[in-house]
């Protein structure tokens, strides 16, 4: 039952982990750069064997970052309701949207085939790459890094006005945040299991009651949520920001050699994923 209160455990996005392997020190602008066209890569790939060797790369940074692995599958655990409620969803309702492929099930609207089977497997595994990959990236970049670096790819857009510093602000504050908001969700559940609330009893796949369950805190963390914001507003407010005003950064990001090799093997990866025609 304990292991239900940590849900810090279970949020590997948005943590640092300082292990200083060489994908921390790669140059933040490639590594998220690297992890977007991965990402994207992914998304777009439909064979068993591309998303094996797509989970077989996402494994390698955990590896290649001296993370341990097992951290990685922690976060996995709370989008395990979500990826067996797709999954059904998908087996049910997505048959009729293919064409071909053989028929294992069909009554009424339900149909089964081996193409629909096909989408459940690999979006369940797409899924937990991407998973991954974000938990490589942010354990890997401090929140600073990955401001500066979301600033860079953002830059060429300031030709048309776009907020490029305003936004990568509001994406990176959003990230720093997911792990916060785990710590005072874990507080408030031991406070009411303290006082005889029913948290951490029920089975993990009994998605509904343990929803059911979490509704006596959704507005205590909504409050919590408005209140730091509000400290954060003020805190920005008395260092003087100022939206829109240009800025110099402390840190000069030089690429390397290494950095552009992670480059190069990141997008052959990628086009690989993307165009190689898989047999299965």
């Amino acid at each position: 039952m304990a292991s239900e209160f940590e849900l810090t455990r279970h949020i590997t996005i948005g943590q640092y982990i300082p292990t200083g392997s060489f994908i921390h020190r790669l140059d933040p602008r490639v590594k998220l750069f690297v992890f977007i066209v991965l990402v994207l890569a992914i998304a777009l790939n439909t064979s068993y064997l591309g998303n094996a060797i797509g989970l077989i790369i996402s494994i390698y940074f955990f590896w290649a970052s001296k993370i341990p692995f097992s951290y990685g599958l922690s976060g996995v655990k709370p989008a395990i309701p979500f990826i067996i409620i797709l999954a059904i969803l998908q087996l049910l309702f997505q048959g009729s949207a293919f064409s071909g492929g053989t028929v294992y099930f069909h009554y009424g609207f339900i149909l089964i085939t081996s193409e629909s089977i096909r989408l459940v497997i690999v979006s369940a595994v797409r899924f937990i790459e991407i998973i991954f990959l974000s938990s490589v990236l942010t354990l890997s970049t401090s929140i600073t890094e990955l401001t500066q670096s979301i600033q860079s790819l953002l830059s060429p857009l300031k030709k048309i006005k776009f907020p490029v510093h305003e936004i990568s602000l509001i994406i990176t504050i959003a990230i720093r945040f997911v792990p916060t908001f785990a710590m005072e969700m874990e507080k408030m559940m031991k406070a009411q299991a303290s006082r005889g609330a029913d948290f951490g009893t029920g089975s993990w796949w009994r998605i509904i009651q343990r929803t059911r369950d979490m509704f006596p805190i959704i507005i205590p963390l909504f409050n919590i949520a408005f209140t730091r914001a509000e400290d954060l507003i003020l805190a920005m407010e008395s260092r003087c920001y100022t939206p829109g005003d240009e800025r110099t950064s402390f840190s000069v990001y030089q690429v390397r050699t290494k950095d552009y090799t992670a480059l190069l093997i990141g997008i052959l990866l990628s086009i690989i994923l993307f165009f190689y025609p898989f047999p299965y």
